[in-house]
């Protein structure tokens, strides 16, 4: 008796995401998550009988570091943060922690809001995965990116190049 499932378990829970969304898709469950992202808000919605996580995000049989990297990748293609993180520092995958403000957290509440409203109502266009749509309040912009299959998308690869070394220590964010 679900009618829709909103993620908002903490980001380095990714095995529990990963069953919990694959749940969602053998019932046939509506799935949304909405992610904090520095002072902006990534959401994307797994709708039934489309793509599903895992064929989205592809992280199957990878190391953490390598599912870490494929989520944020999945979750926020248009990486609207990158480039005002004051402390680098901050991003750190090995003791699980990355930056967000409460600004952020709020807008995730607002948006989520909003995509289930529409969902539940069966009201208004909802951009299913291979879309995201980032916003992010201190640029004052909103981009919606389109990934066809997901992180096997060649554009994916690249973001994948550029995360690697951040999750591994051997480069600076922005």
């Amino acid at each position: 008796d679900v009618d829709v499932y909103v993620d908002g378990i903490d980001f380095f829970a990714l095995p529990a995401r990963r069953m919990l969304f694959k749940a969602c898709y053998e019932r046939g469950i509506p799935a949304l998550t909405a992610a904090p992202l520095g002072m902006g808000v990534a959401l994307m919605y797994f709708k039934p009988g489309g793509m599903s996580f895992e064929q989205y995000f592809q992280v199957e049989g990878r190391s953490e570091n390598e599912q870490y990297a494929r989520f944020i990748a999945g979750l926020s293609p248009g990486m609207l943060q990158r480039n005002y993180l004051v402390d680098p520092s901050a991003v750190n995958f090995k003791e699980r922690r990355g930056p967000s403000t409460m600004m952020s957290c709020n807008l995730c509440a607002g948006v989520m809001g909003v995509a289930v409203l529409k969902v539940l109502l069966g009201r208004g266009t909802l951009r299913a995965a291979t879309w995201a749509m980032q916003f992010d309040a201190y640029h004052q912009k909103i981009k919606f990116t389109w990934r066809p299959f997901g992180n096997a998308n060649p554009l994916q690869q690249l973001m994948l190049l550029l995360i690697r070394p951040l999750l591994e220590g051997r480069a600076k964010p922005g």
